[in-house]
């Protein structure tokens, strides 16, 4: 299961009552992916100079790829 399928499935296991028109949690999502987006990019070490920093920015790029929903 990805990210965004496991963020929707828990937004609709929630009861938060949303309005029933498509897309409602969807746009409940966005704002928390968009958190999380850059809470994990602050992590991102900009000049990578350590094998530790190397090893940080890769994970960061998986996360990043997870979060959007893609394949690692």
């Amino acid at each position: 299961m990805t990210f965004p399928e496991l963020l929707i499935s828990a937004i609709q296991s929630a009861e938060i009552p949303l309005r029933f028109e498509p897309g409602a949690e969807e746009a409940v999502a966005k704002p928390v992916t968009e958190l999380i987006r850059k809470w994990i990019e602050s992590h991102n070490p900009e000049n990578p100079r350590s094998d530790f920093d190397y090893g940080q920015k890769a994970l960061v790029a998986r996360l990043l790829t997870e979060l959007e929903g893609g394949d690692l």
